[in-house]
């Protein structure tokens, strides 16, 4: 399997999206939070939920749709870069 993604790393997911993961994702796309640091805490009062709901549902958008979503760390906070 020499230049193939494992099962399910490439597939697009984005047909399984929950209504909060994708209205999550768009929010994230809209935003800068690869330049500026994430907050857990402002995205869940933005979606007035709580901050698991947010944990939750960025897992699974990295699971569901890995090639929009890359979490990284950077200069001592957390980033979040979607397309």
């Amino acid at each position: 399997m020499v230049g193939q993604y494992p099962p399910n790393m490439a597939e697009d997911k984005s047909m399984e999206l929950t209504d909060f993961e994708a209205g999550l994702l768009e929010w994230l796309c809209e935003n800068n939070f690869h330049a500026e640091p994430w907050s857990t805490k402002k995205a869940a009062k933005q979606f007035y939920v709580e901050e698991e709901a947010i944990y939750e549902a960025i897992a699974a958008l990295t699971r569901k749709v890995p090639q929009r979503i890359q979490v990284f760390y950077k200069n001592g906070a957390l980033h979040i870069a979607a397309d």
